[in-house]
């Protein structure tokens, strides 16, 4: 597949850019790029402060979903949004759980970048969406943001929230994410594979992963040749998995690299449960390379994965791009 940009298409909506838009060069100190503060005690002071957008309940405001708040884990001051389209077209919705992008380290769940994208996946896909608010690093290192997304799937089991129970189809679940989000959507699957009888009502039929960050050790052609990128050069990955991991391992650990020892052994469960599997990607992303490589995994145990990769394009544009979001919305929608 192949999708032609124009220059100012590939800007709108894209607060990426805000972060990554820079003159990087092997000598910048990317901490101070990324406008963070490395602090004594190993957590961060976050200079960048993006846009927030409040929850919206109520029915009478012309958004694309209705959406509100719900606390998970107070003491790991974990929450979720949820999103319900204004006029459900069936009684029972499928369920698709999201987890939003930034590296482990920024973003939250009420981002304007992610809480727009998620009421129009909401709305478009006719769909219960709920974005998880999970433990950034470095503050909690992986695997807590992997841990934190299985806690809600049980959270949600257990539930009387009125929108769950009353519009969520638990038997047509997908697990969702991008970038960062992404890797987190496919651990999430890894887990809940391992424990499906510990999960029901909720049965998970499904992974999209939008432009997974995925790492490793050896540079792949795409870093190499996209090693300065403006939008997201080597250094800033570099420097996002050193402070996401467990202290002391490097990028070839199972939490970074899906291909280490030829993939993981729950990837059979992961076949014979039939779940669908769609992975999106562009020529554009220094990590394509690494998100092509993971869909010939997948294919070689012949997992049913479906990978969309485009020609041009960047790191961040199936959420900053509305005509490229849609292509996500229609492959959620086939999988229904």
């Amino acid at each position: 597949m192949s999708v032609s940009l124009s220059i100012a298409t590939t800007t709108i909506l894209s607060l990426h850019l805000l972060l990554f838009l820079v003159n990087a060069n092997s000598s910048m100190d990317p901490y101070k790029v990324l406008n963070l503060i490395l602090n004594p005690n190993g957590t961060v002071t976050r200079l960048q402060k993006f846009p927030q957008s409040p929850p919206s309940p109520d029915p009478n405001l012309p958004t694309p979903a209705l959406s509100k708040d719900i606390t998970i884990n107070q003491s790991k001051h974990t929450w979720a949004r949820i999103y319900l389209p204004h006029k459900p077209h069936s009684k029972k919705l499928p369920l698709i759980i999201f987890y939003h992008g930034g590296g482990f380290i920024f973003y939250s769940a009420a981002s304007t970048y992610f809480h727009d994208f998620c009421a129009n996946l909401s709305n478009k896909t006719q769909s219960v969406v709920v974005s998880l608010e999970y433990r950034l690093a470095p503050e909690h290192r992986l695997p807590a943001a992997y841990e934190d997304s299985v806690e809600v799937l049980h959270w949600i089991k257990t539930s009387n929230d009125a929108w769950l129970t009353r519009y969520a189809d638990y038997s047509r679940c997908y697990l969702m994410g991008e970038s960062a989000g992404g890797t987190i959507a496919y651990n999430a699957g890894l887990r809940a594979a391992a424990i499906v009888d510990e999960i029901k009502p909720i049965s998970i039929k499904g992974l999209i992963l939008i432009q997974p960050f995925f790492g490793g050790t050896k540079r792949t052609p795409s870093e190499i040749r996209l090693e300065k990128d403006l939008n997201l050069p080597l250094i800033f990955t570099d420097a996002l998995w050193e402070l996401s991991l467990p202290v002391g391992v490097d990028r070839d650990y199972v939490y970074s690299n899906p291909m280490v020892n030829g993939g993981d052994k729950v990837l059979e469960k992961i076949k014979l449960f039939g779940w669908k599997v769609g992975v999106f990607g562009c020529d554009g992303d220094q990590l394509v390379d690494r998100q092509r490589g993971f869909v010939k995994l997948l294919e070689g145990k012949s997992v049913n994965v479906v990978g969309q990769f485009y020609s041009g394009g960047r790191h961040g544009i199936f959420i900053g791009v509305p005509s490229m979001s849609e292509k996500v919305f229609d492959l959620v929608k086939s999988f229904h």
